[in-house]
């Protein structure tokens, strides 16, 4: 009932007007979070038929909103109206701030960025949704580059706290602070990094998931054991493979593909097996059979058969160190803080923050660990990173984290 009052006494607060460009699952919840919030929220679409099936998407969510008690009746219809339908992008003129939420599509997002740039007022903040293109390029198409931030909402966004919050080169302070703001005011919990493939999350959790299959394909360890090892030794929620199969193995290969395209790093570069199976159709739970089959009784052996050797005593340090010296070169280079990439992970992957795991091994215990596995393998990105030896090595290692995370 709190919440009910909430929003429809935001009726009467004056609050500025937020575009949205793109009604699809994701747009049509970013509408809703703003509009719920007491912002006039102008949606935009490409056709009618599309601006339908926005206003339809809408319509059902906050149904279900309603159902489960979340939002009363009158509460549902303050919402809806505060939302204005079109399919002319000089509508979102007056608005401060403009989203857009198409899908990734690097030159449709840019062409709209060009028009929102020629049509919103000077001091307008525009933002990308994106969860892999790059922004800067996106910025680029506008003659003012300084006010465009990427702010990746998690899907569903009415639901999702976390928002990824991006600066590029170009952007002025003062529009990333405008932004962080406003998401605030939303309950929103935003967490500020660079543009880099993948941002935060994807960053890691991609390459944590890239890293377990290629050892797997190599006969590292089953894929059974693998899952086992990491629920039940490093606290996962669940196994990697699992996991792949949720993600599915399509949206995993294609935010790999950035990785690699950005990095030319051997670690990002797609796991041929990945590779295999996304090209037979076996995209995961979606399509019934990825790393494991779904259909009923199935008795499909798994992709790689177990090894006959496993090194399965070595996970999960086999993968949960580099995680580590993964984030902690993020660290290292400006990209994120150790806060915000632990509300990343936690938040946005429910896996246990890095930084805390790095506390409990002890950087010492993590920086020996990270250079067997660089002795091993001779991957470049598995040296230790430089803040990871100078932690490891430091006089009293314990403190000295302590005292990056403060």
């Amino acid at each position: 009932m709190n919440e009910d009052k909430t929003v429809s006494d935001a009726k009467t607060v004056n609050r500025p007007a937020v575009a949205v460009v793109g009604l699809g699952t994701m747009g049509a919840g970013i509408v809703e979070v703003f509009a719920k919030g007491g912002h006039p929220v102008i949606g935009i679409e490409y056709d009618d038929a599309a601006v339908e099936r926005g206003r339809g998407i809408l319509q059902k969510s906050t149904d279900r909103a309603v159902s489960k008690g979340k939002l009363d009746p009158d509460g549902q219809r303050a919402l809806l109206e505060r939302i204005t339908f079109t399919t002319d992008t000089g509508e979102a003129a007056g608005a401060a701030v403009v989203v857009e939420a198409v899908s990734e599509n690097l030159e449709l997002k840019k062409s709209i960025f060009a028009k929102l740039d020629a049509v919103v007022a000077d001091d307008a903040v525009l933002a990308t949704n994106t969860s892999s293109l790059s922004i800067t390029e996106i910025a680029a198409a506008t003659a003012h580059p300084e006010r465009v931030v990427g702010v990746h909402f998690f899907n569903p966004a009415p639901v999702q706290t976390l928002v990824e919050l991006i600066n590029t080169v170009h952007t002025a302070p003062a529009a990333v602070d405008r932004m962080d703001t406003l998401l605030r005011s939303l309950g929103k919990n935003p967490i500020r990094c660079g543009d880099r493939a993948g941002f935060i999350v994807n960053h890691l959790l991609i390459t944590y998931l890239n890293r377990a299959i290629t050892l797997y394909q190599n006969g590292f360890a089953g894929r059974d054991e693998f899952d086992a090892a990491m629920v039940e030794r490093a606290g996962y929620p669940m196994g990697p493979f699992t996991l792949l199969d949720l993600v599915g193995l399509d949206v995993t290969l294609a935010v790999v593909e950035r990785l690699w395209d950005e990095s030319r790093d051997r670690v990002h570069a797609p796991a041929g097996l990945l590779r295999q199976l996304v090209a037979a159709g076996f995209l995961g739970r979606k399509s019934g059979r990825g790393f494991h089959d779904y259909a009923e009784g199935a008795t499909t052996p798994p992709p790689v058969p177990d090894p006959v050797r496993s090194r399965i005593a070595e996970l999960p340090e086999a993968v949960v160190l580099p995680h580590l010296n993964d984030a902690l070169r993020m660290v290292e280079q400006g990209f994120a803080s150790p806060a915000d990439i632990d509300t990343g992970m936690a938040e946005g992957c429910r896996m246990p923050k890095p930084f805390d795991v790095l506390a409990e091994r002890g950087p010492a215990a993590v920086l020996a660990g990270q250079l067997a596995i660089f002795d091993e393998t001779a991957e470049p990105s598995h040296r230790p990173c430089r803040l990871l030896t100078e932690l490891g090595r430091s006089e009293d290692p314990a403190a000295a984290l302590a005292e990056l995370r403060r």
